[in-house]
């Protein structure tokens, strides 16, 4: 006698997928050190320290560099956690967060 095994459903599709990627771009300036690039990096984007330091030598170097590639809606949010993030506190003339822009990804 066999048994019957219940047929799994379908995973569900995540909501972003077939959606356009985008990046999230991080833009260079002088007011923001690389500790404080690596701590905005790993609280609005996870990425880990080693990640992070790699990333701020990018941007201080190239002028810009992508932090993340999603869909349209989590990256406009991510670029307003960097907007949101705050001056640096090491260095005294920043005034506020660094700056980041939202591009189609190619």
């Amino acid at each position: 006698m066999t048994t019957a095994t219940p047929k799994q459903k379908p995973k569900s599709r995540k909501k972003s997928e077939g959606m356009p990627p985008y990046n999230v771009i991080l833009l260079d300036d002088n007011d923001h050190s690389y500790d404080y690039v690596i701590a905005m990096l790993k609280k609005v984007f996870g990425h880990p320290p080693e990640k992070g330091f790699e990333l701020a030598k990018e941007v201080d170097s190239q002028g810009r560099v992508i932090v993340m590639t999603t869909n349209l809606e989590v990256a406009e949010m991510k670029r307003d956690e960097v907007h949101a993030f705050g001056p640096d506190p090491l260095i005294p003339r920043c005034k506020g967060s660094m700056s980041a822009t939202v591009e189609p990804s190619r």
